[in-house]
């Protein structure tokens, strides 16, 4: 083999570089479990707060030393490879941005009545509509006034240089769209500093392109209201004085010299024993250890000087590290310490850290003048009417602020009494900017300077406008997981990998013999590959994800069956060991590429479509198929090498006595039977829609929006029952149905399907709450670990607005048809022949008919699954498994008229068909038996995902040999029809 050598140092490089990244998780996974020991009580209860307390305590201290370089626990959480919410536990939001405010506030909020009916009337639009809210608003708006412009009502004072009564209405429309947009960008920000502040660890914030959206996830969050309000709370913008260090430095000294006495006087902890006991309990012992812990990370051990004092960086005034504002935190969060400030000085940390001169991140703690002890700034941000970036006179980024008349006045004074001095922009309690004022500013008009980049000036005129156009936030999805059930879902989504693991293991060996060996070596770096990639590239392992490295432990098997099948033909047909082994990478590598690249596809697509655990399951396919081309092709063919170097087939072999010969002499006429196949096709789907007209679909709450809260009991219930007694307190929009367990149930309900308020959330949640006791007696409990026989609790729950509803079902429809096109595209350029295109993708809506088909068919005899975002990734994933079938055949097809050419058209394709069976069957074979253990065990979760899995492989194969390929035929025996046909005419 040609570049072994190379393939031997990439190979050392991957694993090397795998182990390096997933080191960090079992890092963070040993400072978790003492976390855990440290918040557990002698009875076994976990005290969350105190678990909470001990991470908090070494966020930002160094807990890993890797060849001398030193790693907090922050940077080992955000390299690790963690885990989804769903295996957890934790909480999902969705915000979005109201628009109606911002429009409301560019037109100066007037009170003309029919404005505010366009206002109101697109607002109630939206919620069903999937038009954008301005477009929405500029149709009510012409309806009330057909022959007003916008601009008679939008070229205000606030406005003037942007907007004026010559303004052209898509001028206007564009204007209030990119302010929508800044609003959005704002927001994200904001979000993400109160995320921070918020104190979960790996957190995750990012946008939703052009859905207006924000996605947040916080995993182990046990107080979702909190969380509610942190999210949706309005922002507060202020300017404040700011105090010189020399104002109040005598209060910094007090505190440190009340510290240093502190220190000095506390008793020493004396480990007292009893003649009873010979050992501190283990409580006490976890709480000295943690203490011991804290001294040992404390930046100073002699306690002659306050952390206060001694962290300040030299020559940067009151600046500290980044790693050391914890150890400031701990001192100023005490009363006895933060009473010695003065009454009119309060501390507020700057919210961007900088670099100072020797690369460490710094942050600087300002001390904000209160006026009189009130908390009212001297200027609030309501008077900004406009900010924006702009360029200062030597052409570096800089910030244009306006204010309105009042703003104006009360900022000409504020300025004139700080010259040479700073004034604090303060957002939520953190400092954004603190420009030294140069002189006063009269007209309200100024300009802010300074070390801006292009990106930080943006920002900052963002935040500063956060004040004169609200935009308010609303959670429009929420999902909520108790750590019970992640912790169940992760269990299940193991036991599933090792029980597939498990039997692929044994099939291999058992039917290639040592190829089989070889194959699950392959296997085994395919895996280690997988997670390693997703720990450097930081993602999140979700239960999809897992159930993504199920898929792939049976379809990673794929290229080596045909590579080993290969060999064996070479090998049926004379030729020696080395040759065969050469011939069979070689032929099969065509094969293997094609039906790589377009279930890679299918992920890519998901990925760029999908949302949530979509995404997860994507990322997951993605990687496992890149990673298992590399070890199925490269690896195992170094590894073969290396046994056969000596020619002699007892060093290796691909069959055993089981597999001797099996299925390598078919020659079955399949294609005389393909309008039988065409007739049974058309009628079980016919039948299945039939009934899906009938009884209709169980379309999921992430596709007709809702509310759904899963429901555990400490003995069985009847989902019957219980749907009865909750149809009375929600008009009958409920559905109860088992998940899972018998004593675990699934409550779901349209009811006020289109408020995100909190109210309404609350008012759906109590009802839940209220019927459930009123249908079974039993009360409601918050600890679901420890429930007894007379409570119930809620694990989990899920919110999805109407709106977001809609825009998942036209992603989804998109990822659809994009995927057929992307593969039809592919098809063709590799083989040349639209014929093999349209044979594949008629073969491929045939396959998607059939899963939805097998669905209404499974409702008829009371087995319903939900469809969702999982079931359109389980048809994308059976689209790219049922090509990747066909392009098999495809590849021996093309082969065959290569060296035959296309005299018995029929002949060639049932050859080839024949030639391929062995592979097809084996592949489905060992596919089917890992999603049968992801069918029987990996949870209510997956349940529809993998009958979904399970019905689409059984038709991916029966379409690859009895759909896509004979209408390849008939399509190329039509087209030689007809060219005779014109030859004919023409002579």
């Amino acid at each position: 083999m040609q570049n072994k050598g190379v393939i031997v140092f990439l190979t050392v490089i991957i694993t090397a570089l795998c182990l390096y990244y997933l080191s960090f998780t079992f890092v963070s996974n040993g400072v978790k479990e003492k976390a855990q020991a440290y918040a557990t009580d002698a009875s076994g209860n976990v005290d969350f707060a105190k678990r909470r307390a001990y991470l908090d305590s070494v966020w930002r201290e160094p807990v890993y030393n890797f060849l001398g370089s030193e790693f907090t626990y922050q940077e080992v959480k955000e390299t690790e490879l963690g885990l989804g919410l769903d295996l957890q536990g934790g909480m999902h939001v969705t915000l979005a941005v109201s628009p109606v405010e911002i429009v409301r506030g560019l037109a100066g909020n007037p009170k003309d009545e029919k404005f505010n009916e366009a206002v109101e009337a697109a607002k109630e639009l939206a919620k069903t509509s999937d038009e954008k809210y301005v477009d929405l608003f500029y149709a009510e708006y012409k309806e009330r006034f057909p022959e007003k412009n916008l601009s008679s009502v939008f070229a205000t004072a606030a406005n003037r240089g942007r907007i004026s009564l010559e303004s052209s209405d898509s001028e206007i429309l564009e204007i209030i769209d990119t302010e929508i947009e800044n609003a959005i960008d704002r927001s994200f920000n904001i979000l993400r500093t109160r995320i921070d502040r918020f104190g979960t660890s790996q957190p995750n914030i990012q946008r939703i392109q052009g859905s207006g959206r924000i996605q947040i996830e916080l995993p182990g969050v046990d107080n979702q209201e909190r969380v509610r309000n942190l999210l949706q709370g309005v922002a507060k913008l202020q300017f404040w004085e700011v105090a010189e260090l020399n104002e109040f430095g005598g209060a910094i000294e007090a505190i440190n010299s009340a510290w240093v006495a502190d220190q000095s006087t506390a008793e020493p902890e004396v480990e007292e024993t009893t003649e009873d006991e010979g050992e501190l309990s283990e409580e006490d012992s976890l709480i000295n250890a943690l203490e011991k812990q804290l001294e040992e990370i404390d930046p100073l051990q002699d306690n002659s000087v306050s952390p206060l004092i001694s962290l300040i960086k030299a020559n940067y005034g009151l600046v500290y590290e980044v790693k050391d504002t914890m150890a400031v935190n701990r001192i100023l969060n005490q009363d006895r310490y933060s009473r010695m400030l003065p009454k009119d000085i309060k501390l507020l940390w700057g919210v961007k850290p900088q670099v100072a001169e020797d690369g460490s991140e710094i942050l600087e703690l300002y001390a904000i003048k209160l006026r009189r002890g009130s908390d009212e700034a001297p200027l609030e941000g309501d008077v900004v009417t406009d900010a924006r970036q702009t360029l200062d006179q030597t052409s570096r980024p800089a910030v244009s602020m306006q204010m309105n008349a009042e703003g104006a006045r009360k900022w000409r004074k504020l300025t004139a009494e700080n010259i040479g001095r700073r004034v604090a922009v303060v957002l939520d309690d953190y400092v954004y900017t603190a420009p030294v004022v140069n002189g006063e500013i009269p007209s309200g008009q100024s300009e802010i300077s300074g070390n801006f980049d292009l990106q930080e000036a943006q920002d900052l005129a963002n935040i500063l406008k956060s004040g004169s156009l609200p935009a308010p936030t609303q959670i429009v999805e929420e999902s909520i997981i108790g750590p019970t059930l992640g912790k169940e879902a992760l269990n299940q989504g193991l036991i599933s990998m090792v029980a597939g693991l498990v039997i692929v293991v044994l099939f291999m060996v058992a039917y290639y013999a040592k190829g089989g060996l070889v194959a699950i070596a392959a296997l085994v770096f395919n895996i280690f590959f997988i997670l390693g990639i997703l720990a450097q590239l930081s993602a999140a392992l979700t239960l999809p994800g897992i159930a993504g490295i199920v898929l792939t432990i049976g379809m990673s098997i794929d290229a080596n069956v045909l590579i080993f099948e290969r060999i064996r033909e070479e090998l049926r047909n004379g030729v020696g060991l080395l040759q065969a082994i050469s011939a069979g990478y070689d032929k099969a590598f065509s094969a293997i590429l094609d039906s790589n690249v377009t279930t890679f596809l299918t992920g890519a697509i998901l990925y760029a479509l999908g949302q949530g655990p979509v995404k997860g399951f994507a990322i997951v396919l993605m990687i496992g198929i890149a990673s298992s081309f590399f070890s199925a092709v490269f690896i195992t063919r170094v590894i073969v090498s290396w046994m056969s170097k000596k020619g002699d087939k007892s060093s290796i072999s691909f069959e055993t006595p089981l597999a001797k010969n099996a299925l390598s002499s078919l020659n079955v006429d399949f294609l005389s039977k393909r309008k039988v196949a065409y007739l049974i096709s058309t009628g079980i789907i016919v039948v299945g829609l039939g009934i899906a007209a009938v009884n209709g679909l169980k379309f999921g709450v992430d596709f007709t929006g809702g509310r759904s809260y899963i429901v555990a009991f400490n003995e069985p219930m009847s989902a019957s029952d219980l749907k009865v007694g909750l149809d009375n307190e929600f008009d009958g929009s409920v559905e109860v149905k088992t998940y899972g367990a018998n004593n675990v149930l699934k409550v779901t309900t349209s009811y006020l399907i289109n408020e995100d308020d909190a109210e309404s959330n609350l008012e759906v949640e109590t009802k839940v709450k209220e019927g459930i006791t009123a249908v079974t007696g039993l009360a409601f409990s918050d600890d679901a670990e420890n429930l007894s026989d007379t409570e119930f609790a809620i694990t989990g729950s899920s919110k999805v607005g109407a709106t977001v509803a809609d825009d998942i079902k036209a992603s989804s429809a998109e990822a659809m048809v994009v995927a057929l096109i992307a593969i039809f595209l592919y098809i063709l350029v590799r083989f040349r022949k639209w014929q093999f295109s349209l044979g594949s993708i008629i073969a491929l809506i045939h396959d998607t008919l059939f899963v939805l088909a097998a669905f209404a068919i499974a409702s008829a005899f009371g087995a319903t699954f939900e469809i969702d975002q999982v079931f359109i990734a389980a048809v994308l994933t059976v689209i790219g498994y049922s090509i990747n079938d066909t392009v098999i055949v495809f590849d021996r097809i093309r082969e065959n008229i290569e060296n035959r050419g296309t005299h018995n058209l029929v002949k060639v394709f049932n050859d080839a068909i024949n030639q391929t069976l062995g592979r097809t069957l084996i592949t489905s074979f060992t596919t089917l038996i890992v999603v049968i253990v992801l069918f029987l065990f990996g949870g209510e979760v997956l349940r529809g995902f993998s009958y979904a899995l399970l019905v689409g492989i059984l038709v991916g194969t029966y379409s690859s040999i009895f759909i896509a390929t004979p209408v390849v035929v008939d399509l190329m025996k039509r087209e030689g029809t007809e060219t005779a046909k014109e030859a004919k005419k023409t002579a």
